[in-house]
């Protein structure tokens, strides 16, 4: 059982998270300081520091929150017994949803991940393990022969992930007149073409026996 102090220390940091999302999507995220958030969290600017040691922090966690709500859904999904596939593009739907719909969040977020200081964009990384995810939805195929065996599962799956990060920056910085969702799809659909395996033809089967 947590502490007194514990349990003010939780609430305190999730008055802080909150109130700088608010902030981000009322301002910009280029517009809001850190001593705005901390102003309007009722704290010091030290005490910001204390929870979060930069404020693309603040984001990594509400990137965090979102793809680990996605994971449950795709993991429920799959016990159900859908079909891979079909879990892997509705996991991609929803990821299309949720970034037109925190399009502002979204570049600060992804360049996060791109970060030239390896100890920030590793950070990034592990709070957003979208290839783990990805991964882990696509393993059932990987057990019946239905992937490339020519490529690790991780690979496949970390491309993929990418794919959707350079096809989502591409879209918030040059075309978000378009569906985020239809961009992403084209890609995808690329991805598993050169990731699933290829069936030989019988005749070739035929030949080589």
């Amino acid at each position: 059982m947590l502490s007194l102090r514990e349990r003010q220390k939780l609430r305190r940091r999730d008055r802080i998270f909150r109130t700088a999302i608010n902030l981000f999507r009322e301002k910009g995220f280029h517009q809001t300081t850190a001593t705005d958030i901390a102003k309007a969290s009722h704290v010091s600017r030290g005490t910001f520091f204390n929870y979060y040691a930069y404020k693309e922090a603040v984001l990594l966690e509400f990137g965090a929150q979102l793809l680990s709500e996605m994971r449950q859904q795709a993991m429920a999904e799959l016990q159900q017994g859908e079909p891979p596939l079909e879990v892997l593009r509705r996991l991609w739907e929803r990821l299309a949803e949720v970034s037109e719909r925190e399009r502002s969040l979204l570049s600060p977020l992804a360049y996060e991940l791109l970060n030239p200081d390896p100890s920030r964009a590793k950070a990034a990384f592990e709070a957003l393990p979208l290839g783990d995810l990805i991964a882990d939805i696509l393993r059932p195929l990987r057990a019946k022969g239905k992937l490339r065996g020519d490529m690790s599962l991780e690979r496949i799956s970390r491309s993929i992930a990418d794919v959707y990060l350079l096809s989502a920056l591409r879209w918030a910085a040059y075309t978000p007149e378009r569906e985020l969702k239809d961009e992403m799809n084209k890609f995808l659909s690329l991805m598993l073409e050169g990731a699933l395996a290829r069936e030989v033809p019988h005749q070739q089967k035929a030949s080589g026996s």
